[in-house]
């Protein structure tokens, strides 16, 4: 499906290109690996990930469209991703719109990489 509707501004954070420090094994790092690992253990958040990587604006609401889902569980997927860090979501007057947290995934690969 085509998305739909998106806002003009991009609403993610300009990509931070500082080099992430923090160790990729310990406990820290396997907690908040498998932490990660965890939040992507469903399809659906996989495939948001995907369509919020390939855009460049927020998305607000035509995640839905892209899924089989009902927007009550679009929505608990999103909040799912959210409390992990992975996406960030800023309120557009009686919308929410999502967007990837670069840094996060970036995290996520270099953890996925150090196994």
């Amino acid at each position: 499906m085509a998305m739909g509707k998106r806002n003009a501004e991009p609403c993610c954070p300009p990509a931070d290109q500082a080099a992430d420090l923090r160790p990729i094994e310990g406990g820290a790092a396997d907690e908040e690996l498998a932490a990660l690992a965890k939040a992507l253990g469903h399809p659906a958040r996989v495939q948001i990930l995907r369509i919020l990587v390939r855009t460049s604006t927020c998305v607000c609401g035509d995640i839905v469209d892209e899924l089989p889902l009902a927007q009550s569980t679009v929505s608990q997927h999103l909040k799912v991703l959210k409390e992990v860090g992975l996406i960030r979501g800023e309120v557009d007057g009686p919308r929410v719109c999502y967007c990837i947290e670069p840094r996060a995934l970036r995290r996520l690969k270099a953890l996925v990489g150090g196994l």
